[in-house]
């Protein structure tokens, strides 16, 4: 296989991993943001361990609960099964909505048909990975919570079911996958092997009653050739039964209005009596249009795979009819799949989804309001509570354009990563305990309306609140803030906008407030404080230099280098040094005249 093995099976309200009957290993439950676990009323009526627990998310949890993998980017298949099982007593089946990836895929409403309500189900879906994490999410509807029994999901390969034609831009939702001829099989059912993880059940109930009556099944253990192979892996067993009959083959699937479906049809000539090509030859007719006409023998020849696809579009019914019309010789089929073509739903830019999760941390939402998975995805179902959202210009995805949180008992701090959410246009999370400095960055240019009242945050207004354009209402009032306030803030107040800064004895320098101290602005130096040090350094360095200058001179003093009356001293000195010298030169040549002998001269 070309694709990944990334993979998980969970035991959604088990406590410990167990080993299924088919040798896979359930994990115990993990990966969910809330809710709380039960065990279904009857255990004894479900076969497999994954299928007795459950976890279910009461209002408590909030309104939007999800599980949420780390997954690597591609293409997977996800299988859910949901129970309920009056596990909580009240025989009621709750009504819940589920989404895949931020698109809404499956819709739970109370009643619940019977046998469902009692057995459970399984779902499944293909879906594209794009952020290395993929987001199961439920929605409760009124206050009934949402019930999940085990979640697998398998990675697949990516080219799979027409990919390269479809795109990537919709998630394939499993309307039927019918093995024809047989009983349910596949993984989880039987120890059939399916790479994909698909389960495939019979197509008995979705024949026509004329179909049930001319219609007849094949078997066979030959050895089928083209099946496993990539992109789509569809599995040998699948084309080693088949129906066949006398007649038209015809079935009615069950399908929701306005969607697009695709269809694929498998075929496999099995019955050896089929020796040469039109033998066997029928038309595939969908919705009362001829879509292919078929020879398999011709196509592939005996005992081989052969597979086709076509795409329903926007259909106007709730059940799409399939037929295969007798053009020479009895029609054969091995299988039908039906998938619903759901487009992804936009999401929120992922740059906003990283400061939301960042807010969420910081200002310790409670798990009551339900703040999981995407803030603004599903777009059929309300953001955030607390959060509004809306298409960004090019409309490729989501913005959060308010948050409003007042009075919800928050006690955390302001993230810095806030200032990411570049299309907010309200911020108000007054009336609740929050408090630290603000963010450096707040004041997007898109801000028109901030209300921090009645919190404690404290330090001083970012400068950053000064530069956005277009703010109308600033509260800041009742908090602990401080330093000087910027005047292009508050002018807002002038120019027909209303700015509250009462409250905060911390904050000076504009009318109302008192003046700021000369050397101390917003909690640290103020530019004339910051003049005044400098001009201190410079008198401070000044004198450094006399004084150096001062040492210097009095070291010249050894060479001479004195003040001047020093320098007349030594000359006085040096004079009488000299007239000394000559009273003595005098006497001495006085002496040698006389013919006395020298003072100076041997003995």
């Amino acid at each position: 296989m070309i694709f990944g093995n990334a993979s998980y099976f969970i035991d959604c309200g088990g406590s410990t991993n167990t080993t299924d009957p088919f040798n896979t290993i359930w994990l115990s439950d993990r990966y969910f943001t809330g809710g709380a676990i039960s065990v279904v009323s009857e255990p004894l009526h479900f076969r497999y361990p994954q299928e007795k627990n459950l976890r279910f998310f009461p209002l408590s949890s909030g309104k939007k609960n999800c599980y949420i993998f780390p997954l690597p980017s591609g293409r997977y298949f996800f299988r859910t099964f949901t129970v309920y099982d009056n596990y909580d007593g009240k025989s009621h089946p709750p009504s819940f909505d589920a989404s895949v990836e931020g698109t809404l895929v499956f819709s739970w409403r109370s009643p619940w048909p019977e046998n469902l309500a009692r057995d459970g189900a399984y779902s499944d879906l293909f879906a594209f990975v794009k952020d290395g994490e993929a987001d199961v999410c439920f929605f409760s509807i009124a206050t009934d919570p949402p019930v999940i029994g085990s979640l697998e999901v398998r990675q697949i390969d990516q080219l799979s079911y027409d990919s390269a034609t479809i795109g990537d831009k919709f998630i394939l939702v499993n309307y039927g996958r019918l093995s024809c001829g047989s009983n349910q099989w596949g993984p989880g059912f039987s120890n059939d092997t399916d790479d994909f993880g698909r389960a495939w059940q019979s197509d008995s109930e979705l024949r026509t009653p004329n179909t049930t009556k001319i219609v007849h099944s094949l078997s066979t253990r030959e050895t089928i050739t083209g099946t496993n192979q990539p992109p789509n892996f569809f599995p040998t067993k699948l084309y080693q039964t088949a129906v066949t009959g006398n007649g038209i083959l015809e079935y009615e699937l069950s399908v929701d209005a306005k969607l697009d479906y695709l269809l694929w049809f498998h075929f496999a000539e099995i019955d050896s009596s089929v020796k040469q090509k039109a033998e066997r030859v029928f038309d595939v007719v969908v919705n009362e249009k001829n879509v292919k006409r078929v020879d398999v023998f011709e196509e592939v020849g005996s005992f081989a795979a052969y597979s086709l696809s076509y795409t329903v579009h926007n259909l106007s019914s709730n059940v799409l009819t399939v037929k295969f019309v007798p053009v020479l010789g009895a029609p054969i089929v091995s299988g039908i799949e039906n998938y619903a073509l759901i487009p992804n739903d936009l999401s929120t830019a992922p740059e906003q989804v990283m400061a939301m999760r960042a807010l969420k941390e910081s200002l310790r939402v409670p798990d009551r309001m339900g703040w999981n998975g995407d803030p603004c995805a599903p777009t059929s179902w309300d953001a955030w509570e607390g959060v509004t959202c809306h298409p960004n210009k090019d409309e490729t995805a989501l913005v959060i354009s308010q948050i409003d949180l007042g009075s919800q008992g928050l006690k955390g701090s302001m993230s810095e990563q806030i200032t990411l959410l570049s299309n907010l246009v309200t911020l108000n999370l007054s009336t609740n305990s929050l408090g630290g400095t603000l963010p450096s960055g707040l004041g997007q240019q898109s801000l028109v309306r901030l209300d921090l009242s009645n919190n404690q945050f404290s330090g001083p207004i970012p400068e950053s609140l000064a530069s956005a354009t277009h703010l109308q209402l600033v509260m800041l009032n009742g908090n602990l803030l401080e330093g000087r306030v910027p005047e292009e803030l508050y002018s807002i107040g002038v120019h027909g906008g209303a700015i509250d800064l009462s409250g905060n004895k911390g904050l000076c320098g504009v009318p109302s407030l008192p003046q700021c101290s000369l050397f101390w602005d917003n909690g640290r130096l103020s530019t004339g404080g910051k003049i005044a040090i400098g001009l201190s350094c410079l008198v401070f360095v000044c004198l450094l230099v006399l004084g150096y200058l001062i040492c210097i001179r009095r070291r010249r003093h050894d060479y001479e280098f004195a003040p001047t009356h020093d320098l007349m001293s030594m000359a006085a000195k040096r004079n009488r040094y000299q007239r000394q010298k000559s009273l003595m030169l005098l006497e001495m040549e006085s002496q040698h005249a006389k013919g006395l002998p020298s003072p100076y001269g041997p003995q």
